[in-house]
């Protein structure tokens, strides 16, 4: 690919060597301008697939040129430091403002002059209104996980940061699926972008599957049940905050290596329980889909949903936490009678229909 040789020196150092299909697509399109419109799995690379063009398209600007908006602040960071390692050698200063984090922050951060911003919407939002971020100059505009951010309610939001943009951009934009509401914003705020999408819409073919069905009440000790018999990461999905607390805390009694997230919880604590997790302090992680997106850990040998998901597209991105990349990985849900439904759509969704085990099995 045309990328200035500074880029490929930081490319060799990432050790990448073969784009994945998703890069390959997408790459060559926003280099030369396009808008672009990718659907694609999580775990199949698409950070950098965006991340590249930006950083040869700003190498060595002086002033901010792209606006790369996340869901949540684990995924902005995960963005952050695919720039930084990506564009190290190319003059990349990239900042990141979030939720959760002092204000004061956010002010050094912009005040290193970055040529890439990488923002939460709300926090953007607050930025806006007291014009301490001026997008008057911004080239490319990235949201990902646009589908995410349709769920967690954040489309107003868009509108008014589009607003604030100029009318002569690029835009860029993935997620796994389509709602309605995010393809109404494709339409009206790209200019004919091209469609690329990679795979079905589909769990992720790497990743072994099976679903348990079972009573609330069975649910904890089928979970230490599996837990003995791996060695690896797990990362465990629980419907609520206070559901994440009481199972944490039933696990610890068993397994010492557990930590939690969810919203609830500062922003230091968040951090320190992605780091642990993602550096083997921590062997097991309970958390609420607040790590559905965002973790970028290559090789957590299991997700188990304690709580089955609530929707089909939520089950998609939960799993799609294992089997990343070139990796393998296993999958298990526990289903009980009253989420019989969303297992139902689920099948429809992927077109297949998926056994269900007795917990006892």
């Amino acid at each position: 690919m045309p990328f200035s040789e500074r880029v490929q020196q930081d490319i060799a150092a990432a050790g990448y060597e073969t784009p994945t299909p998703i890069q390959a697509e997408c790459i060559p399109l926003a280099l030369s301008g396009r808008d672009v419109i990718g659907l694609a799995q999580t775990g199949t690379g698409k950070t950098a697939a965006f991340a590249l063009p930006i950083i040869e398209r700003m190498a060595h600007r002086v002033e901010l040129g792209a606006l790369v908006l996340a869901p949540t602040r684990e995924l902005a960071q995960q963005i952050h430091g695919v720039f930084e390692a990506l564009g190290r050698s190319s003059g990349i200063r990239a900042a990141i403002v979030v939720g959760g984090v002092p204000m004061d922050e956010d002010y050094k951060a912009l005040r290193s002059w970055p040529n890439v911003l990488v923002a939460t919407p709300g926090r953007l939002i607050d930025h806006l209104n007291s014009r301490s971020v001026v997008l008057d100059e911004i080239e490319t505009f990235v949201v990902d996980e646009a589908d995410r951010m349709h769920d967690m309610g954040f489309i107003p939001q868009i509108r008014r940061i589009i607003e604030a943009l100029p009318s002569e951009r690029q835009t860029l934009m993935f997620t796994a699926t389509m709602p309605d509401d995010v393809e109404r914003i494709a339409r009206r705020h790209m200019r004919q972008p091209e469609r690329v999408q990679v795979g079905r819409t589909a769990p992720v073919e790497r990743a072994v599957q099976q679903l348990f069905a079972v009573g609330e009440r069975e649910k904890t000790r089928l979970l230490l049940d599996l837990l003995r018999g791996t060695d690896g990461r797990v990362l465990v999905f629980v419907r609520t905050k206070r559901g994440v607390d009481r199972l944490a805390r039933a696990v610890s009694g068993r397994h010492r290596r557990v930590a939690r997230l969810h919203s609830d919880r500062a922003q230091p604590e968040r951090d320190e329980a992605m780091a642990g997790f993602r550096e083997g302090r921590y062997r097991i992680l309970i958390a609420t889909d607040i790590a559905a997106r965002g973790i970028d850990v290559a090789d957590i040998e299991h997700v188990i949903n304690y709580d089955f998901p609530r929707s089909a597209e939520d089950y998609l991105h939960r799993i799609g936490r294992t089997a990343r990349l070139a990796a393998s990985g296993r999958a298990t849900s526990f289903v009980t009678r009253a989420e019989r439904g969303t297992l139902a759509s689920l099948e429809r969704l992927v077109g297949t229909k998926l056994a269900l085990l007795t917990a006892n099995a």
